[in-house]
């Protein structure tokens, strides 16, 4: 294991995504959210995604000089055309364009298409917090779990996010995939030839596994069964159907180089609490329900660990392992005297 400063790693992680094909801009702003992933302890949405990323853009699976813009608006709406591009340049058109047009009208919903993997879902949110807003993010990704009653997949891990400010404390972040893990955390098993828990993952003929390779080539099991199988369904309906987006089912896996290129979507909704009970109710409705979760000394508040760890990453530097920071270099083409 090598210790790096987050710095260090957002150099490494940008120059190997713009050697790989990025412009400058879209290395840098997605370097800096696979970064802060890794920051916060996420490993399966962290540094191992630069990889990943790297090799869709050697294969032509993203549009390295993509240019996101809004292609479609009315007042408290509008649709972010990604261009075929890595998702974040269009994912933070998107929030500031709903973040505006909420503080004009109160709320708004952004949409965004023809995109890619956008990473952790709350990261996108950061900005609505800090603006005192209250955010939602949802995103389709690849087929992994099945419609509730099928056998063979049809919806992604489809994650949902959401972000409640506080007024001198850090924000509520809540952050899940829909299917029981991240199918990040079977790569990250797979590639250190771990088992997986029962009741993460079937395999192709169906049947249940505890091996992660055998979950990749097969499909993912719904959290709480059936009722996360119909909020995968939402998620696909609210990304996609509004966006026309591609559904999880028409989008080739992440986890192979070679393939289509995505169009996946996502959507994000933000709401001024002033158009609602003003700013001062909200906040106080917020620390009374706070104390009351935080009566009971076992209750740790959704988010809170993401930024101790963070924290602590600023501070000491981010642990790689030695395999995976070989990789990243190489990519870059970066010694680790530069």
């Amino acid at each position: 294991m090598s210790k790096l400063s987050i710095a260090r790693l957002n150099q490494i992680a940008a120059a190997a995504l713009a050697r790989a094909g990025a412009s400058a801009e879209m290395a840098r702003i997605t370097a800096a959210a696979l970064v802060s992933a890794e920051a916060q302890g996420l490993a399966s949405h962290g540094l191992s995604r630069v990889v990943q990323y790297a090799g869709h853009l050697r294969h032509g699976r993203v549009n390295g000089n993509a240019t996101p813009r809004v292609i479609r608006a009315k007042a408290a709406a509008c649709l972010v055309d990604a261009d075929e591009g890595l998702a974040f340049p269009a994912c933070a058109l998107a929030v500031a364009e709903a973040m505006a047009r909420a503080r004009e009208c109160g709320a708004a919903f952004a949409g965004v298409t023809r995109s890619h993997h956008f990473g952790v879902a709350a990261y996108h949110l950061q900005p609505v917090a800090a603006a005192g807003m209250v955010g939602l993010a949802f995103g389709n990704s690849p087929a992994a779990m099945p419609a509730w009653g099928g056998r063979r997949p049809i919806f992604g891990t489809d994650p949902v996010a959401a972000v409640f400010p506080r007024s001198s404390q850090p924000q509520l972040v809540i952050d899940l995939s829909l299917s029981e893990v991240a199918r990040g955390k079977l790569l990250i098993a797979a590639r250190n030839g771990d088992a997986i828990p029962a009741g993460w993952a079937l395999d192709k003929d169906g049947k249940p596994t505890t091996d992660p390779k055998a979950g990749l080539a097969g499909m993912m099991l719904p959290a709480g069964g059936v009722k996360g199988a119909m909020l995968a369904l939402v998620v696909e309906l609210l990304c996609c159907a509004l966006t026309g987006a591609a559904f999880g089912f028409e989008a080739d896996s992440f986890f192979a180089d070679a393939g289509n290129r995505p169009h996946i979507g996502q959507a994000f909704l933000v709401v001024d609490p002033a158009a609602l009970a003003g700013t001062e109710v909200f906040a106080e409705r917020m620390e009374t329900l706070v104390a009351a979760m935080l009566a009971d000394p076992e209750v740790r508040l959704p988010g809170y660990r993401r930024f101790e760890l963070e924290q602590r990453a600023e501070a000491e530097g981010i642990e790689v392992a030695a395999a995976l920071l070989h990789q990243l270099e190489a990519l870059a083409a970066i010694s680790r005297e530069s």
